[in-house]
């Protein structure tokens, strides 16, 4: 049996998702812009099927490790890392003037992020409430749940953590912390505890705990700004993929992409055209890929990936 794509691509720091998907979306493309470098895997892949790739990540460890392991690549000038955030690619000066065949993003936090502790992304006991996928930002997981109002932290938990009941959990949040700040991943799952009932889980702490890290890296808000900018780089006829893993990203990332592939996007009851008037590319996917049985029994945590791609028009 082929050994799955996340077994041969994934690497102790991170275990990337349908890498086969990507492969078969991406592959060959002359130029293509990696905009979540991660451990490397999707780049690897892509420059073993004779891509040059130019990769970005906000996490310097990120690019060390990956810059590791792709070190022959960078020799010969196929490779570059750079350290920078997709949703400023407009503002990052290695990137004037360039436009890419194809261009991957992946929105998923690597395997390594979530294991590694001190990175504060897990639930696991003892954990800093961190969470910051740039440690160059000063907003951290603790210091958001110590100041937002209740409002604020309902919004959060409701909006990135589909919870119906955001409300009664903001409200333990702001008690428990006039006693005690919240520091460590036991502040939250025990307010997580005393707002719902004890049988709260694992399911539900990745959910909740998900939500805040969404709001801690603004990563909703980052990708609404990204998607046209990728889109503007891409040459005629080029690709863009994008896995998300949550459904707000996924749902804008959907209506985003279908959005483009109109030919006229004017109010309903408009008489007359005012707007471009021609689609500016069309979907590669009607609807979204996900990750094989096989996959998901290698790496749990890409269940929740879904794959969508889209092409500029020629």
């Amino acid at each position: 049996m082929t050994e799955p794509a996340t077994g041969r691509w994934g690497s102790s720091y991170h275990a990337p998702v349908m890498v086969d998907e990507v492969v078969a979306l991406l592959g060959g493309a002359d130029q293509v812009l990696d905009c979540t470098l991660g451990g490397g895997g999707h780049s690897d892949a892509l420059l073993a099927s004779g891509s040059s790739v130019v990769a970005l990540d906000r996490d310097e460890a990120a690019i060390t490790e990956a810059r590791k392991r792709l070190a022959s690549y960078e020799a010969s000038g196929r490779f570059l890392a750079i350290r920078g955030n997709f949703g400023e690619i407009d503002r990052i000066r290695e990137l004037d003037g360039r436009a890419f065949d194809a261009i991957l993003a992946d929105l998923g936090v690597s395997s390594h992020q979530i294991d590694a502790d001190e990175r504060g992304f897990s639930f696991r006991p003892g954990a800093l409430l961190d969470m910051r996928m740039d440690r160059r930002s000063t907003t951290t997981a603790a210091e958001l749940l110590n100041t937002l109002d209740e409002a604020e932290l309902s919004h959060i938990f409701r909006e990135y953590g589909d919870e119906p009941r955001a409300t009664r959990l903001a409200r333990q949040i702001v008690h428990r912390r006039q006693r005690k700040p919240m520091h460590v991943s036991d502040d939250l799952v025990d307010a997580i505890r005393g707002a719902f009932g004890a049988r709260m889980g694992p399911g539900d702490f990745a959910r909740l705990f998900q939500a805040v890290r969404i709001a801690v890296n603004e990563e909703l808000e980052v990708l609404e700004r990204a998607l046209p900018l990728l889109r503007d780089k891409l040459k005629p006829g080029g690709r863009l993929a994008v896995i998300s893993y949550h459904s707000g990203e996924d749902r804008l990332v959907k209506h985003t992409m279908r959005e483009w592939s109109q030919a006229c996007v004017c109010p309903p009851r408009q008489l007359q055209c005012t707007c471009r008037g021609k689609p500016l590319g069309q979907l590669i996917t009607k609807r979204p890929l996900t990750a094989s049985s096989e996959q998901t029994a290698l790496n749990p945590r890409s269940r929740s990936a879904r794959l969508r791609a889209w092409r500029s028009a020629a």
